[in-house]
């Protein structure tokens, strides 16, 4: 594994991050859950991403009980808020102080921690002034409850406006999550300009598009059974690209590319996007050990300037780069 700042910190993330969206308290049993993070841990991954919007509260909670007993030191636990959790009362969503503080809490007890590295605004917000928002954050940092904050999603203006706040408050604001893969570019021509400016760095997920890089959804084919893009949770995101034959016919045109990298499909979308030097890490998921095993593997690889034009060539004509599409 190998490591990388994230934003202009001093928090070193593993390039690799493991994340559990779809997977914890959903889509794979508990127990599996935990051998996904116990291999994830002996792979060298010290970074776990999750948020308590995640299965309704439930993944944060298998999450904690996978880390129970881990060296909390040598983890960086990042989680979220900002969706609908609980009954969905008028104050269980958004970006208000009250659901962040209350969030927040709720989220160290289900995590087993005493604080968060990373606490990230899971979306913005566009019905509370922002310095609510950022001040809320600045306060769960002066209480020790976080040590960093972050973002996801949120758009070039959006970030830089933030830095500002975050300079003003002393807090550091150090990274954006956005969804970022070989098809799905749109953070490229606003959101890293904007983070290098102003000294964020992107945690992407998705780098695999939802399982679409691996070459396992064929045009005119069914998705295979227990895929992701048959779960109720992944369908909606996944749905962009299953529905586009001519995408789907493409991605196969990657095959013989990572065959000359001598990687696999998966590897050589999870190594593409760690070729963006504003990325810090790529969150990966999976409901198998075997899956973390082989997606770790593209750590520290490094794709050269041709092999990278003929990915280029590959997905032309199919690669979103629209920064209106973002968040």
């Amino acid at each position: 594994m190998e490591f990388r700042r994230l934003g202009r910190s001093g928090l070193n993330v593993s390039e690799i991050s493991y994340g559990n969206w779809i997977t914890h308290g959903s889509q794979v049993e508990e127990e599996q859950a935990h051998a996904c993070v116990k291999a994830a841990l002996d792979a060298g991954i010290t970074t776990f991403d999750t948020a308590d919007v995640y299965a309704n509260t439930r993944a944060e909670s298998v999450l904690g009980r996978a880390l129970a007993g881990q060296r909390r030191e040598s983890l960086e636990i990042f989680t979220k808020v900002f969706w609908p959790t609980g009954p969905g009362g008028p104050n269980d969503r958004g970006l208000g102080r009250k659901h962040i503080m209350e969030s927040a809490n709720a989220s160290l007890k289900r995590l087993q921690t005493d604080y968060l590295d990373l606490y990230q605004a899971h979306r913005f917000d566009n019905t509370v002034p922002l310095e609510e928002t950022m001040l809320a954050f600045a306060d769960l940092v002066r209480a020790g409850k976080v040590l960093y904050i972050g973002v996801s999603e949120w758009k070039a203006n959006q970030i830089r406006a933030a830095a500002d706040l975050a300079r003003e408050l002393k807090v550091p604001f150090v990274s954006n999550q956005p969804q970022y893969s070989m098809l799905w570019r749109v953070i490229e021509p606003e959101v890293v300009p904007a983070s290098e400016e102003v000294g964020v760095s992107q945690i992407v997920w998705s780098p695999i598009a939802q399982g679409v890089l691996t070459g396992k959804y064929l045009p005119g084919q069914a998705p295979p059974e227990g895929s992701r893009a048959t779960d109720a949770s992944g369908g909606n995101f996944i749905s962009r690209f299953l529905d586009n034959d001519e995408l789907l016919q493409k991605v196969q045109n990657l095959k013989p590319i990572a065959e000359e990298a001598g990687l696999s499909m998966a590897q050589l979308a999870v190594a593409w996007v760690l070729q963006n030097q504003n990325v810090a890490s790529a969150i990966i998921g999976a409901t198998r050990p075997e899956q973390v095993a082989e997606n770790v593997r593209a750590a520290g690889v490094k794709l050269d300037a041709e092999l990278l034009e003929k990915i280029d060539e590959a997905l032309d004509g199919v690669v979103v780069s629209d920064p209106t599409l973002g968040g």
